[in-house]
């Protein structure tokens, strides 16, 4: 919906904050003068671009999120990369033209085992790999006998590595870009190293699997 992450006020009819959070498109893209009306029936940011003249691409890693999922509304072409930690092959797909253009980018790099390519690791499935595996024997992962302290230290740094290593390809892709394009970069949830005993993400309801990134800047053109 492209929405900002909802603050608590009081005292606010929930129809009005909703209203001012979509007008904040007007500025945050330098679109014209936009009220919630624009974004209905469907309420849905792809096909509010579409609608303005833009072209709508999307580059996903992550298997929950493949082409045939309801996301995939709006946009001119949407695939699936094959692998989870691919995101310098997404970044060298990314083409800029004349039409303006809305870039939908996913990584998986930051998702265990956070690029470590270590066979001892147990398997540890999402959805679909767990869809993969319903007719085979599927060995339970047991954190606090899998993951000791020290390897969930390891794990942790690995993580943090990978985020350094988006974070590097990302700054890249910023330099290499036209003037007056307006990024968006975020993720899906926190990530959890032991805290209460749990391990990373999914059903869990937890303060550390909701801290979710949010970086929002537009890149201008330099004035001489």
């Amino acid at each position: 919906m492209g929405l900002m992450p909802h603050s608590n006020p009081i005292n606010t009819y929930a129809s009005e904050l909703y209203s001012k959070e979509f007008c904040l498109w007007s500025d945050r893209i330098d679109l014209p003068l936009l009220d919630i009306k624009n974004f209905l029936p469907s309420l849905w940011l792809p096909l509010l671009l579409q609608s303005l003249g833009y072209e709508t691409h999307a580059r996903v890693s992550m298997p929950v999120l493949n082409p045939s999922t309801p996301i995939n509304r709006g946009f001119d072409d949407y695939k699936l990369v094959p692998n989870h930690d691919s995101l310098d092959i997404i970044l060298n797909e990314v083409s800029f033209g004349e039409s303006p253009q809305f870039w939908l980018i996913n990584t998986g790099e930051t998702h265990y085992p956070y690029m470590l390519k270590d066979p001892s690791l147990p398997i540890v499935s999402g959805l679909h790999g767990a869809v993969k595996r319903l007719n085979q024997d599927i060995l339970l992962v047991d954190v606090s006998s899998d993951f000791p302290e020290e390897k969930m230290r390891l794990l942790k740094n690995a993580q943090l590595r990978a985020v350094r290593y988006v974070d590097k390809l990302i700054s890249e892709f910023v330099k290499g870009s036209p003037s007056n394009t307006h990024f968006i970069v975020t993720s899906d949830h926190g990530e959890l190293f032991g805290e209460s005993g749990f391990f990373g993400h999914g059903p869990i309801c937890h303060p550390k699997v909701h801290e979710v990134p949010f970086l929002e800047f537009q890149r201008r053109g330099i004035k001489s």
